[in-house]
């Protein structure tokens, strides 16, 4: 399309799911429990945090800031796709989509981030055992947290301010079911070049640069707990990552699919599954790996909903 017969786009459509007419239903009760299910799963990991001091320690304060990112991931998504399918209205304003697409890159930032600070503070616990209250005072662990915060808020809104400034023309149909960088610099037919570069810094510095922290952790922790003489001690001691590395193994796994996988393995139907492994998936399988096997959390919990006017109206 020339310059000249450019035309301002005021909406985008989000058609990944109109492929699927007859599976309207099945997909909307799939997002809805999907989403209720991590919605009511994180709310119980910060009451039960916030009820009881005994959680009140840096693994636990990490956890309730991993849950609280998580229950907004999956909010920036998913209660759109839900009243796309159910309205059978494909339609997303400009500035809507990009505020999705910023709010959604700062919460995949700020999961990205503390998966690290999590991999860390395993790494300090099961390494440095005798020096863990040390290392891990609160002023580091507030910073820990505060520094990701600050990047995880900025940098989206670099990529928010450079995308506001390109041209869209005619073409405003995006193959996905939430407004992605990715899919909205294929739309523009302004010099995206600039937008691509800074696209591929983000991946490299704040998702490979974690990534081989999280592996360098992990393989400190290991070599560590080799060592221990007693096979119990040792199960005591993987049992207690193990629910980390399960879902860094997830999220990261979805990553690499969209983001660093050869463009000849790329389809919608593929990158809209990974995204939604890592957008929607893995936040509703949070604060089960986490609590499932941790009994001084459902301990916390139990007590918090038994001293609840709510659950005592219900029993």
């Amino acid at each position: 399309m020339e310059k000249g017969n450019q035309t301002s786009i005021s909406e985008f459509l989000l058609l990944v799911f109109s492929n699927w007419p007859g599976h309207q239903a099945l997909l909307f009760s799939l997002f809805l429990c999907l989403y209720l299910t991590g919605l009511l799963g994180n709310l119980l990991i910060l009451l039960a945090i916030a009820s009881d001091h005994h959680l009140h320690t840096p693994m636990y304060f990490f956890l309730a800031n991993l849950s609280l990112v998580d229950l907004c991931l999956s909010s920036t998504t998913v209660p759109k796709v839900l009243l796309n399918i159910q309205t059978q209205a494909q339609s997303i304003s400009y500035p809507a989509c990009l505020a999705q697409m910023y709010f959604s890159m700062m919460f995949a930032n700020m999961d990205n981030f503390l998966l690290t600070v999590m991999a860390y503070d395993r790494y300090v616990a099961i390494c440095h055992p005798l020096h863990y209250s040390t290392i891990m005072t609160q002023h580091r662990c507030a910073c820990l947290v505060a520094v990701p915060w600050v990047i995880a808020t900025l940098n989206p809104l670099l990529h928010t301010l450079m995308m506001a400034c390109l041209q869209f023309c005619s073409d405003n149909v995006i193959h996905h079911f939430f407004c992605d960088s990715s899919s909205l610099l294929s739309l523009s037919c302004s010099d995206t070049s600039l937008n691509q570069l800074m696209v591929l810094a983000v991946v490299g510095l704040l998702f490979v640069v974690p990534s081989g922290c999280i592996l360098a952790s992990y393989a400190h922790i290991i070599s560590a707990v080799m060592k221990v003489p007693s096979a119990q001690g040792k199960l005591k001691a993987f049992s207690t990552c193990g629910s980390h590395i399960a879902l860094v193994i997830l999220f990261y796994g979805a990553i690499t699919g969209i983001y660093m996988s050869p463009s000849s393995n790329h389809s919608t139907e593929k990158d809209s599954a990974a995204s939604v492994i890592f957008m929607v998936v893995a936040p509703v399988l949070n604060p089960f790996i986490y609590s499932l096997r941790n009994n001084e959390l459902k301990g916390a919990l139990k007590k918090a909903l038994s001293q609840s006017k709510i659950f005592s109206l219900v029993i």
